[in-house]
């Protein structure tokens, strides 16, 4: 048989069981995915379909209590369930390499960065001690890092996370691999990384004649990247077609859930809830909404300089480098009951912002008026004992990282309560219980630590801390970026309920502008630390004045419609 003709990779019935306390689980239930010479094939799915063990499955790296149970995967016509381990060390990065999901937990945080790309191609005799490092930062070069030389020798935590996730490209793609397995390799990143990163891998791994796995649960990500998609549920394969076909005609129930989920132009909240959901009434606007809540005028924050530039200046007796200025200047208000986006690429101060807001960070220069009072120039320690504190509060981005493992999700709801002193016994019980309801939480859930609840489950419970208070103003920091799109929609009409029942406002913090628009009464968009354009949300994503903006709205990939 002609070589050209056997698929790369082909994928045979594959079933993958996990042993638990609580007896075997089935992940994995007889998938068939095959990727031809060239092709990349997303494969689409919510958590906990079986997407990532698929891949880790072909990797040979699933964790002890995994195990292949059927099925046959073959690489180039090798069957790599039968290949000896030693053999299989030596296909992974050289012939089969991975873009893991996490960039900064797949990096190791004690060496170089340029010197774990060396391991790698010295590992696999692509290089010797003498030109490992040249060809390290060649590599680094090759995925478009500014300084390649200088970067060679920086940490993980030295670099931003898309650097970071250029890094973990670069030692994916540095034995220059056959078959790239790409593992939600954009979660995280704002919209014009993505795109830089998505459009990198696609040149690479044309320029080298290379196949992709694409594993994402973006579906305009996979339309824009892939030729075929696999969607999965449930640890099955329910449709696999050419890309184009299958999201203009899908054929199956839950591809279509996915498909009106997926934000895009033109839909409304209630359009990505599935089909007969009821929507939930909602109040009368609160009396007092239009009046300045939140003022922010001339917001200024900067950081010293460090590092060793900065240690030999001073050594030669020369002036310091100028301070590095966060936040520009930026002046915005957020008023009683209004939504406002604030949004912008990694690095132009959106969090920076938000935590000067919250007084986490104190500012250098500027006012920060929340309900008529100054609160900028309040120490951060003081304001935590202000009255005002609960009326300020936070739901973070990561709903797993943002919560104490060892606290049960009742106790991580009352947390907030208990520390200002307020309900305890029956009265503190009821009154979580009272949010796990407002959030949609089941009380059944209450119990549970965060590992046994899901990412949705999760957000649910980071926003019901936050609004135990009664707070006037919630910044939502990145609240839907790693959740499913079917979730995300869950949320998305969660908040916008809550905010019109409780009278709260929101400072939606993200760099999703379908989600945006979705939300948000008004939009101000930052870069570099400058607030670039500002207005309400249709004025700005329709007709942006501001090319930085077009450069947004334009890196968003959609599914064809």
């Amino acid at each position: 048989m002609d070589s050209n003709t056997v698929p790369l990779l082909d994928v045979r019935d594959l079933t993958v069981e996990f042993a638990t306390r609580r007896g075997t689980v089935r992940a994995v239930k007889r998938v068939n995915l095959s990727i031809a010479r060239g092709e990349t094939l997303g494969v689409v799915g919510e958590s906990g379909s079986g997407k990532s063990v698929t891949s880790y499955a072909v990797m040979r790296i699933l964790e002890r209590t995994g195990r292949i149970a059927e099925g046959s995967i073959a690489f180039s016509g090798v069957p790599l369930r039968e290949l000896p381990e030693r053999e299989m060390r030596d296909l992974r990065g050289r012939e089969i390499s991975m873009i893991f999901q996490n960039p900064r937990a797949a990096l190791n945080p004690i060496r170089p960065v340029g010197q774990q790309i060396a391991d790698v191609l010295r590992r696999h005799g692509q290089a010797t001690r003498a030109n490992a490092r040249a060809k390290a930062i060649a590599a680094l070069e090759q995925v478009r890092i500014a300084r390649a030389a200088e970067r060679h020798d920086a940490y993980p935590f030295e670099l931003s996370g898309g650097m970071c996730q250029r890094v973990v490209i670069a030692l994916a793609l540095a034995c220059r691999p056959r078959l790239l397995i790409a593992d939600e390799p954009t979660t995280g990143l704002d919209v014009t990384t993505q795109k830089a990163v998505m459009d990198l891998v696609t040149e690479l791994t044309r320029e080298r004649g290379m196949s992709t796995l694409l594993i994402t649960h973006d579906l305009g990500l996979a339309s824009a990247y892939c030729d075929r998609v696999a969607v999965m549920q449930q640890g099955e394969v329910v449709e696999n077609a050419d890309a184009i076909a299958i999201f203009r005609a899908p054929t199956h129930a839950y591809t279509r859930r996915l498909m009106r989920a997926t934000p895009r132009p033109g839909a409304g909240l209630r359009d990505l809830l599935p089909e007969g959901a009821a929507p939930a009434p909602l109040p009368a606007p609160d009396p007092r909404a239009g009046e300045p809540l939140l003022e922010v005028e001339g917001l200024v924050k900067e950081y010293p300089r460090t590092g060793l530039g900065g240690w030999l200046a001073r050594l030669a007796g020369r002036a310091p480098e100028a301070p590095f200025r966060a936040v520009d200047g930026i002046s915005f208000r957020v008023n009683r009951g209004e939504s406002v986006g604030l949004v912008g690429e990694s690095g132009c101060g959106k969090s920076t912002t938000s935590m000067m807001l919250m007084r986490l960070l104190d500012p250098t220069a500027g006012r920060i008026r929340f309900a008529g009072q100054e609160i900028g120039a309040m120490p951060t320690r003081g304001f935590a004992a202000s009255p005002l504190r609960p009326r300020i509060q936070m739901v973070f981005q990561d709903p797993t990282d943002s919560l104490n493992p060892r606290l049960t999700a009742s106790r991580a709801i009352a947390d907030p309560i208990l520390r200002m002193g307020r309900e305890r016994g029956a009265a503190l019980q009821a009154r979580v219980e009272e949010l796990a309801d407002l959030v949609g939480l089941p009380r059944i859930l209450l119990h549970r630590f965060p590992h046994q609840l899901s990412g949705g489950q999760k957000a649910r419970i980071g926003i019901a801390r936050a609004i135990a208070l009664n707070p006037d103003l919630v910044i939502l920091d990145e609240p839907t970026a790693a959740l499913d799109v079917s979730v995300q929609a869950v949320v998305l009409n969660l908040l916008q309920d809550l905010k019109l029942r409780l009278g709260m406002s929101y400072l939606f913090v993200s760099h999703d502008l379908h989600v945006v628009r979705l939300l948000c009464d008004r939009v101000i968009v930052m870069r570099q630390g400058k607030v670039v354009e500002e207005g309400s949300s249709q004025q700005v994503l329709e007709n942006p004045r501001a090319d930085y903006t077009r450069e947004l709205i334009a890196a968003i990939p959609h599914p064809p419609v």
